[in-house]
């Protein structure tokens, strides 16, 4: 295990060295999520792949949630290591350690009872339901396991190290694809055996962020640290709930997406589905250079050079868009072929109307990468100096700019309305993060 102090040096080189792994961990994590769909989309036929897809958002609403409090809780252990307090980074791993503990099990259970309502209220086709149902509930049960990993790979990150990850994301990345071969293809266990390997590939990438963690004796916390104190209790959940908010703010908004689209029938949400689990593809690095960007500003917010948390955002922004381009161009080119990896079926027409659907979609999302890469990098840069209220209000424009595209544009442009809501929606995001990022900054060289 590797910590990188980002306090000093280039910040082009210092953003890279944590983002480039994140972002081939990333590819491993997206490379079994794929997998998941391509399998069961091949074995199981377009029926159980349009199950899988009217309940992503309802997914993204729990675990969404976990890993907004889990960014929160690492935002006070950045500045703890930029700043050198070894004691106050221990106490805030065993405090979280324990909220989280509490929170993710309490949240496993409201997320199981709240299953077939949800699905319910999303109006998903009856012949559907029990596929989903069954899919989501054994992923629901491993909550804590979820919350255990983001947490130790949130402690990580935040000192700099972004290869643990890496390669906890390879071995589950492994981990998993193997045993969707064997529990769906040989054992013909259906949507449950992929969710049964996805659980099992996170319980591995957990043990091994454990086992590189127990012996840095920085962030070993002694049994005293697992007390839970008031004040520091305070600051970790006013982190994170904000986050966890904004997330679910988000996933409510593709969460009335799917009532709007669910009823369009099993060889849409087949397409919708499929570009949907290719999204995961279009933000990998979206998502590294937020994090990278994240415990940089952190570091440097904690050590007090404010200066070096301008010239290093500046340099993430230019890199995010230029990779958006580079990707955007690449989905453009084989786009195609990636959705019709995904679709089968006995009616011909059917997938071939399934798959330009699925196209759509993609084109409409690439095309608008760039502004989602913005709004990673800002939003990371602002929660990353312990702003966490823009970023959950940006999440709210995202809520409602998606929600109104969603409710209006089908009315006027048809089903294309729901797919430019997403893009439109990122739109909103950055109109908030970017003006409040430079509203901060002046501030911080006023002060």
């Amino acid at each position: 295990m590797k910590v990188r102090n980002m306090t000093a040096g280039s910040p082009l080189k210092l953003l890279l060295a944590v983002a480039f792994p994140l972002m081939i961990g990333n590819v491993f994590q997206q490379m079994y999520t794929v997998v998941d769909a391509q399998v069961l989309g091949q074995a199981e036929g377009y029926e159980t792949l349009a199950a899988l897809g009217t309940c992503d958002w309802l997914n993204w609403l729990f675990f969404g949630l976990i890993q907004g409090l889990t960014m929160g809780f690492t935002i006070p252990m950045a500045q703890a290591f930029g700043a050198n307090d070894e004691k106050a980074l221990k106490r805030y791993v065993g405090n979280s350690t324990v909220l989280g503990l509490i929170i993710s099990v309490a949240l496993s259970a409201v997320a199981i009872f709240c299953v077939s309502p949800i699905l319910s209220l999303l109006k998903v086709e009856q012949e559907l339901r029990p596929i989903a149902t069954s899919y989501v509930r054994v992923l629901f049960v491993a909550l804590p396991v979820v919350m255990a990993y983001n947490l130790l790979a949130g402690i990580l990150r935040s000192m700099g190290d972004g290869k643990t990850p890496l390669y906890a994301m390879a071995v589950a990345s492994i981990v998993n694809i193997g045993l969707d071969y064997l529990f769906v293809m040989g054992l013909h266990w259906g949507v449950v055996g992929a969710a049964i390997a996805t659980v099992i590939a996170q319980i591995c990438s957990c043990v091994f962020c454990f086992l590189k963690l127990k012996n840095f004796s920085m962030v070993r916390p002694a049994k005293a640290d697992f007390i839970l104190h008031a004040n520091m209790c305070r600051k970790l959940i006013s982190l994170g709930v904000p986050v966890a908010a904004q997330n679910m703010i988000i996933a409510v908004g593709g969460l009335i997406i799917l009532r709007v689209v669910n009823p369009l029938g099993a060889v849409f949400m087949a397409g919708y589905t499929s570009s949907s689990k290719l999204y995961g593809i279009l933000e990998i690095a979206a998502v590294s250079f937020g994090y990278a960007t994240s415990a940089y500003a952190g570091q440097n917010f904690g050590a007090g050079k404010r200066e070096r948390i301008w010239k290093g955002v500046h340099v993430a922004a230019v890199m995010g868009v230029i990779t958006a381009f580079v990707i955007s161009l690449c989905m453009f080119t084989f786009g195609s072929g990636f959705i019709s990896s995904f679709i089968t079926g006995e009616d011909p027409e059917e997938v071939k109307k399934a798959i330009g659907i699925g196209c759509e979609f993609l084109y409409i999302m690439s095309g608008a990468l760039p502004i989602l890469y913005l709004l990673y990098v800002y939003r990371a840069a602002l929660q990353g100096m312990g702003d966490t209220l823009v970023p959950m209000l940006s999440g709210l424009a995202e809520f409602v700019m998606r929600t109104l595209a969603a409710l209006i544009l089908p009315g006027l442009i048809g089903y294309l309305g729901v797919f430019w809501a997403e893009a439109l929606a990122w739109f909103g995001a950055d109109v908030i993060l970017i003006p409040a990022y430079y509203l901060t900054m002046r501030k911080l060289k006023m002060k």
